[in-house]
């Protein structure tokens, strides 16, 4: 009897095993032991961009011994066949609607009633993927994009039992490809990360506002988030300063700035039908939601350049009254640098457009804010942006 596979909490699953490996080697070997084992196929394997070469290379292959390609086997440039099929916008209409292509595609293509452009030698650049393809004993290739750059590409076996791929499985693969190329990128992110931190503290700062760019990427809905709420918070802090309700040393303020940078970067490990859905969320995706928060402390605690910065990233989502989350502080008992970023970022969520809402006016955002004061905010941050409002510094 098959068992049947929750191809959702499997694809839930792998995102979180994903965000947590900063080694790009290990990362690959998870990705590629994921689909052997949960999907059956006989050998999987992943050819990975070398950006320091600007082409690919056939990183690991894992599977049943005489049938696995070994890694590092073939290198490929960008005038490969493969590469172009998946990278040139030509080429793209062979490609159906899976995001894939599949053995059985090319052949449908090549000896089928569909007629092929003779000018752009479409049927040639087929013929020939099809050799390759046959040559890594792969009868389904899978790109992996990250900002429209072609990442990886999953390459998959034969299934054990012989069968052809279900859609339900080609949609995993590609769920599984679009979540892996942001964990590949991150953990590269992080490499250079830990590079830069090492050599100039500049470089570092720079190469953290990258970091916190792949949130953006994912969650379309947040374009410009990060940063505003960056510098709101670095206002109320300096605001709370003018107004005698604090004395921050001015490594806080750097610290500020990074949590501010970072206070989502725990959204990489939520899948993107949860952050991008334009209805309202369930209880059980608003829960899986919420993990972002702790998600994000888990990805930054290995670099102990953002230890002064964890508390933003973690408590952001707490209120005053107690009935925040994750854990539910209280009153004074919230680290000042997530009470900041709280009113920061509420703010600008009620002052930018959503797909299921119009945007506040400034001043209908303060009024909200005001009521919200010491129920929902800390009120010397709440009051610090009140006041830059009516400054008319906002």
């Amino acid at each position: 009897m098959k068992t049947q596979i929750d191809y959702k909490k499997e694809l839930e699953a792998a995102s979180k095993g994903m965000i947590m490996i900063h080694d790009p080697k290990l990362l690959i070997k998870l990705i590629v032991r994921t689909i052997v084992h949960k999907v059956q196929v006989r050998h999987a394997g992943m050819i990975l961009h070398d950006p320091n070469k600007n082409s690919y290379v056939l990183k690991i292959s894992r599977g049943q011994t005489g049938v696995k390609v070994p890694a590092d086997f073939a290198r490929f440039d960008n005038n490969n066949p493969i590469i172009k099929l998946f990278t040139q916008n030509e080429f793209k209409s062979l490609i159906n609607h899976r995001n894939a292509i599949l053995t059985e595609d090319i052949n449908k293509l090549i000896f089928g009633e569909t007629l092929l452009d003779p000018q752009n030698g479409a049927k040639d650049l087929l013929q020939q993927v099809m050799s390759q393809m046959q040559m890594l004993n792969t009868v389904a290739c899978v790109p992996a994009y990250y900002q429209d750059k072609l990442l990886a590409i999953l390459l998959l076996g034969l299934k054990n039992d012989g069968n052809r791929f279900e859609q339900e499985e080609l949609n995993f693969f590609g769920a599984l490809a679009s979540d892996a190329a942001m964990a590949i990128r991150n953990a590269q992110l992080f490499e250079d990360l830990k590079k830069e931190a090492e050599k100039n503290r500049d470089l570092f700062l720079r190469t953290t506002i990258v970091l916190a760019s792949t949130i953006e990427a994912k969650d379309k809905y947040t374009h410009g988030h990060t940063e505003r709420v960056t510098n709101f918070s670095l206002a109320i802090a300096r605001q709370m300063v003018a107004n005698g309700s604090a004395n921050f040393p001015p490594k806080f303020f750097e610290s500020l700035y990074i949590a501010g940078l970072l206070h989502d970067i725990g959204k990489i490990a939520i899948p993107e039908s949860i952050l991008n859905k334009t209805g309202k969320l369930t209880e059980e995706e608003f829960h899986i939601m919420k993990q972002h928060t702790l998600r994000g402390v888990e990805i930054l605690k290995p670099l102990s350049e953002f230890k002064d910065s964890l508390e933003g990233v973690k408590y952001h989502h707490e209120r005053y009254d107690g009935k925040g989350y994750p854990e539910g502080l209280k009153g004074e008992g919230l680290p000042i640098i997530a009470a900041i970023i709280a009113v920061a970022d509420t703010f600008d969520a009620m002052t930018s457009d959503r797909p299921y809402r119009k945007a506040l006016t400034k001043a209908a955002a303060i009024e909200e804010i005001k009521k919200n004061i010491g129920v929902q905010f800390h009120p010397k941050p709440a009051r610090a942006l009140v006041e830059l409002f009516e400054q008319g510094k906002l």
